[in-house]
């Protein structure tokens, strides 16, 4: 039947049946097989690299979070955020740790604004954590590109080893255990600097009698 039709309806045919087929391919079954391993071997990631406790889940092992004490009023939206004494900082974030947001303060490091904000956020932690102003590291007063990194320094970590076993009754060492267990090395041995993801290590904090 098909060779009594014209050539160019023939063609066109032809090409419809192409179009069929390969959206099948790679518009079905390739998606199946990509999802079905990703889910067989990698269903941590391929989820979100999701955190739970409790049963619930509490954040992401890829993306920063704010941990702060509960508003004095509610209802107040110009009230500054208070961070918690009894949990791990992260860094700074331009954007408040809004994924809708991301992205960073684009300001140079010479603007006077920025200058400005860091001697005010360096005397914050120092005083926050009961150190020396000196003694803060970079990435506890400057934000990161993405806005949602969830990971700090070792030496922003060992900072708050002592102001977060206070707050919480325990030994200095155990809770320095906790980072030493949650702190990441070089990639590739390496590349890089060693680092604590502060999102799992305040899930073992809370996990912490």
């Amino acid at each position: 039947m098909f060779h009594t039709l014209p050539a160019a309806v023939r063609s066109h045919l032809a090409a419809f049946r192409m179009l069929l087929v390969f959206t099948v391919i790679a518009g079905i079954v390739y998606p199946l097989a990509v999802t079905g391993v990703a889910q067989a071997l990698f269903g941590h990631q391929a989820n979100g690299s999701l955190v739970h406790r409790g049963g619930h889940v509490v954040g992401s092992s890829l993306l920063g979070q704010n941990f702060d004490l509960p508003k004095k009023n509610a209802n107040d939206p110009n009230e500054a955020p208070r961070p918690d004494p009894k949990w791990f900082q992260p860094r700074p974030s331009a954007g408040g740790y809004d994924p809708t947001v991301s992205g960073a303060s684009n300001l140079g490091p010479n603007d006077p604004g920025l200058i400005k904000t860091i001697r005010e956020r360096k005397a914050a932690v120092a005083a926050f954590d009961g150190v020396n102003p000196g003694d803060v590291p970079p990435d506890a007063v400057t934000a990161s590109g993405s806005g949602l990194d969830p990971d700090i320094s070792t030496a922003y970590a060992d900072e708050q080893v002592n102001r977060v076993a206070r707050a919480r009754g325990l030994d200095p060492a155990a809770v320095r255990k906790l980072v030493d267990h949650n702190t990441h090395s070089r990639a590739i041995g390496f590349l890089g600097q060693k680092y604590v993801n502060v999102i799992n290590l305040n899930n073992a904090l809370a996990k912490t009698p």
